[in-house]
């Protein structure tokens, strides 16, 4: 995948970060490609919205993935989200068998995909994804730390 369609992912997840502050939630957005490079989900934090503590926009683009093609498995596909997945969204996407997760800002306080811990790659399990960060981290960072400006 060319990085002009990665970037351009990630403006489509940065995207849909925009719309979690409505209701109140961390302005993360994913979006997960299918094997030719398309979007086939896209979401934002839902946790106060839905007062779920699951409600992480990748944990959510990959259940409506799932669903959609009545399949857990989702081999081949791409997830593209604004911030380093944490533990869980990353322990979700080895479980649904992900090929690559790409991430705009690294997450120094909760990162499970690079910068804490390296669950996607980790060789004791028996799946590992390709890794790529910072793609228009800058931009992925300016939106968080504007977000918890104004909470202050």
């Amino acid at each position: 995948m060319e990085y002009a369609q990665l970037e351009s992912a990630m403006r489509a997840a940065l995207t849909e970060a925009a719309r979690a502050p409505a209701h109140g939630d961390v302005p993360v957005g994913a979006v997960l490609l299918d094997p030719n490079g398309e979007v086939i989900a896209s979401d934002h934090n839902r946790r106060e919205e839905l007062q779920d503590p699951t409600a992480h926009a990748e944990v959510l683009v990959l259940s409506a993935a799932a669903r959609a093609r009545g399949d857990w498995r989702l081999t081949g596909h791409t997830l593209v989200v604004t911030l380093e997945p944490c533990a869980m969204c990353a322990g979700a996407a080895v479980l649904a068998r992900l090929e690559r997760i790409i991430f705009g800002a690294p997450d120094l306080k909760a990162g499970a995909a690079w910068s804490l811990y390296n669950i996607p790659q980790d060789q004791r399990l028996n799946h590992h994804i390709q890794l790529e960060g910072e793609i228009l981290a800058d931009e992925c960072a300016a939106q968080l730390s504007e977000f918890f400006e104004q909470r202050r």
